[in-house]
């Protein structure tokens, strides 16, 4: 029962839009609406600009904290811990208030990495922060530091359940970046742009 009440718990606090919410309160702008309509960090960025990403990156990694620290108030073990996170992160991707649509879960798995290991948090942001400087693919940079989460942990000796979690939410981040892998191997994946806020009716492409 413990562990079912965490998951829901967790699963409803990754299922809050944060992107979608400060997006239409502070700025007017359904992220739905243009780019790649996604209300992650990276439409945000490239319709909204850098400072309304921040705070939805931000918000977005704040779930997964939460989940992580649910699991640890209610379960009080480390594989409470890591079903609080992947509820966090189910919730993110498949949000209950956006008919079960969201994110790519980028954020929100680094937000629970970040509970369960720092120093993988530390690495794998190097990583990403790396490729995306020197190519500008956002997609790209997320797909190949979601798969150096479990790689890392595992050289880190990092427990067991928390080792597996980096596997699952591999697989959960690649799996939803899909789309952008056939993007990015057909040559037309969209470089990361910073925008500005869109006019009225008038949707940026990617």
């Amino acid at each position: 029962m413990e562990f079912l009440l965490v998951i829901v718990a967790s699963y409803l606090i990754g299922s809050i839009p944060n992107g979608l919410i400060i997006g239409q309160t502070f700025y007017k702008t359904d992220l739905r609406q243009f780019g790649s309509k996604n209300i992650g960090a990276t439409n945000a960025y490239r319709t909204l600009g850098p400072g309304p990403a921040f705070w939805v990156f931000l918000s977005d990694a704040l779930k997964g904290v939460v989940g992580v620290l649910i699991g640890q108030y209610i379960g009080g073990s480390a594989l409470a811990e890591v079903a609080g996170g992947i509820g966090a992160i189910a919730g993110h991707n498949w949000s209950v208030f956006l008919k079960f649509k969201g994110g790519r879960g980028v954020a929100t798995g680094l937000g629970v990495v970040a509970m369960l290991s720092p120093k993988v948090t530390l690495i794998v942001f190097i990583i990403w922060a790396f490729i995306v400087y020197f190519t500008r693919y956002v997609s790209l940079a997320s797909i190949v530091a979601a798969a150096f989460v479990p790689i890392t942990m595992w050289i880190l000796n990092a427990r067991q359940e928390f080792y597996y979690f980096g596997m699952l939410a591999a697989l959960f981040v690649i799996a939803r970046h899909r789309p952008n892998i056939e993007r990015l191997l057909a040559g037309t994946e969209a470089k990361i742009k910073a925008g500005g806020k869109p006019e009225t009716g008038s949707p940026k492409e990617k």
